[in-house]
């Protein structure tokens, strides 16, 4: 962690020069966990739609954050237009994903039963989409990857991998069939790997 001119430690600091990978690795995984959960909360909102965008900025935020980790230049429209791209084209049922989220929040809106449904849907729903974005990013980036040459198609098994974590890690029943799903990313363009 870095820290500051007054020597308090500064836990969401870009990493320092020197940083081994490993730590650098083991950062960003602290900065997704914590993203996710922040995500989650944020999904409580009780406004319908309100939900959605926070959870939006959330995820930027965080990507910004992987960004300096990894020494990655950031800009917000690129990232914007990244985040949105991820979650439209290649999360499995992302119209489901992205469906769910959208009456999760506006259920909401409809007294009693409704804001319970969608304070229960939407918080789990934020966390995972915002756990498995974030992992998407760290594997791209720390195989050499920018803002510019990502490919969200080029990561399609990697997420489907992600989500079976995420659900496993969460008690649902999806990690079991994923056991053997294939973890790694397709090489970088980047790199060449």
């Amino acid at each position: 962690m870095a820290q500051d001119t007054t020597g308090a430690v500064m836990e969401d600091s870009p990493a320092p020069d020197g940083m081994t990978d490993e730590r650098r690795d083991e950062m960003a995984a602290q900065l997704v966990d914590r993203f996710s959960l922040w995500s989650g909360a944020a999904g409580l909102l009780p406004l319908p739609l309100l939900d959605v965008a926070a959870v939006g900025g959330v995820q930027l935020i965080m990507l910004r954050r992987l960004s300096e980790i990894y020494d990655v230049p950031f800009s917000e429209n690129r990232g914007k237009a990244l985040i949105a791209s991820l979650a439209g084209s290649v999360l499995p049922a992302s119209t489901a994903t992205t469906s769910a989220m959208t009456v999760g929040s506006l259920m909401k809106g409809i007294p009693g039963i409704g804001w319970t449904v969608g304070a229960l849907t939407m918080p789990v729903i934020s966390a995972g989409a915002t756990w498995v974005i974030g992992k998407v990013f760290i594997q791209h980036f720390a195989s050499g990857g920018t803002l510019l040459d990502f490919n969200p198609p080029d990561y399609r098994e990697f997420i489907k991998a992600q989500k079976e974590k995420f659900a496993a890690r969460s008690g649902g029943s999806a990690g079991q069939a994923g056991a053997g799903a294939r973890t790694t990313a397709p090489s970088s363009p980047a790199t060449g790997n």
